[in-house]
């Protein structure tokens, strides 16, 4: 909206109303857009927020040998084996103030993965609330973080 130019290919799904993240279908989608648009599959990133960051954790876990970056924003709490994410590096961002997903739900993952010897950055805005995604992705330095990161083979 601001007219910035990034050299990236975004592709945002809906989740059906009623509906969580299938993995699965997320997956399936990824392979379609590699398959119809030229792609660098060594740089995949996953972003999302909220019900959408909880997708991001589930798609970490389902197949993270393919990503090279993930940056879940104000994401539910969702258990997974954290050591699957032992190559992958992850920015979580939260509100302190959110009302809508506690800030406990990223600090049970952030913890769980850091006690994994996951590399993760954690930015807590002081003042947000739900929406943290603004203040993340008007960041350029997120745009900087990502492009640094590309697939590393376990």
């Amino acid at each position: 909206a601001e007219g910035a130019s990034f050299p990236f290919v975004v592709v945002a799904p809906q989740c059906p109303e009623g509906q969580t993240w299938d993995p699965y279908v997320l997956e399936a989608l990824l392979d379609r857009i590699i398959a119809d648009h030229r792609i660098d599959e060594s740089r995949l990133y996953v972003t999302g927020l909220s019900m959408g960051g909880q997708g991001v954790w589930a798609m970490a876990n389902h197949c993270p040998e393919r990503l090279a970056a993930i940056v879940p924003i104000c994401p539910p709490y969702v258990w997974f084996p954290a050591e699957r994410l032992k190559h992958l590096p992850v920015w979580c961002f939260h509100g302190a103030m959110d009302s809508a997903v506690p800030l406990t739900d990223a600090i049970r993952v952030v913890r769980g993965l850091r006690a994994a010897g996951v590399n993760v950055r954690f930015t807590v805005y002081s003042d947000a609330d739900h929406d943290s995604w603004s203040a993340t992705y008007d960041n350029p330095k997120l745009y900087d973080w990502l492009l640094l990161h590309k697939r590393r083979r376990p």
